[in-house]
């Protein structure tokens, strides 16, 4: 008979034979900027979470250096709105400055601006609005125009999350045609029309004014659909994908590991986050043990980074602080 506990017997066996581990080196930590100032305000359904003004932001940036954390994702919340979503691209925008106090603060800590209009837009869809249709193509100039004004603000990581097709083509070649050839593409390839997004459109004030977005982000349903996606996005430039959602995807995430080489990236969105965050305030659940056993799934899945709401606690949690 075989004794599979031999290998369970204490934590010290446990810990040398796991195959799966999270690092703090692992983590994307999404951070929401906002016009103004003095502000540091609670998003009421993400608890934890909140959304800075550019003169807030070393409070913030301190602890994420000081876990060791090495990336953040940028969120700009501008104090305008337009049809056209003309904050995106606008060079001195609240996601540029904010880029800009970033590496001037922390010049080693990876930037990835988010490039999309829906937080920009007086509609709050990703692409410019005809008829009450989403265009595709007149709005990729518009993408690629926000790319390299966030490239050009030193931008480490440019990451299209608007679901248009070709827009990392678009991209891709704005950015080597103006000096950026070595500032990397990480795709927002499989993303899905999801309702665990809701959180995230508080906190970045971007929920449509009028439909959904179906038409261009992925049907939950489909599987194949995310291959495809995948491989049109790297053929057009890309140097890195993700996975978003993650912990509802995970079959999705396991696909993209076997069948892709470059780095891949799992997306612990705002709905997943608030529902763990939820349950724990209730007393329901352990907190710790589940975020990290949800950590643990999409790195077994095949993620090689994950972005992620917890990303200061699970942190915290693995340096024991």
């Amino acid at each position: 008979m075989r004794r599979f506990r031999r290998l369970r017997q204490t934590e010290e066996m446990r810990s040398f034979v796991r195959e799966t581990r999270i690092a703090v080196e692992d983590l994307v930590y999404p951070v929401f900027v906002q016009e103004g100032t003095g502000i540091k305000e609670p998003v009421p359904s993400m608890p934890g979470v909140f959304r800075y003004s550019i003169d807030r932001l070393d409070g913030i940036l301190d602890q994420i250096l000081g876990l060791g954390i090495p990336a953040v994702l940028l969120f700009g919340i501008p104090a305008h709105k337009d049809e056209k979503g003309s904050g995106a691209y606008d060079p001195e925008g609240i996601t540029q400055r904010a880029i800009r106090h970033i590496k001037e603060r922390a010049p080693f800590l990876i930037v990835i601006a988010d490039i999309c209009l829906c937080e920009y837009t007086s509609h709050g869809h990703c692409g410019l609005v005809k008829d009450g249709q989403i265009l595709n193509d007149e709005t990729l100039p518009l993408l690629a125009r926000a790319a390299l004004t966030n490239a050009d603000a030193r931008a480490d990581i440019i990451a299209p999350s608007d679901m248009m097709d070709g827009r990392v083509a678009a991209i891709r070649r704005e950015l080597d045609e103006n000096g950026h050839r070595n500032v990397p593409v990480l795709s927002y390839s499989a993303k899905y029309a999801s309702g665990y997004y809701g959180p995230f459109r508080d906190a970045a004030e971007s929920a449509p004014q009028f439909g959904d977005r179906r038409s261009y982000q992925m049907d939950p349903a489909n599987a194949r659909e995310a291959i495809r996606e995948m491989e049109d996005d790297l053929e057009e430039g890309a140097d890195m994908l993700i996975v978003k959602p993650a912990l509802a995807y995970l079959d999705i995430l396991k696909i993209a590991r076997e069948k892709f080489l470059v780095p891949i990236i799992a997306y612990n969105v705002s709905g997943e986050y608030s529902m763990v965050k939820a349950a724990a305030l209730q007393g329901w659940i352990d907190e710790k043990r589940i975020v990290l056993e949800n950590m643990i799934a999409m790195k077994r899945a095949g993620a090689d980074r994950i972005i992620t709401y917890h990303a200061l606690d699970v942190a915290g949690w693995i340096l024991g602080k």
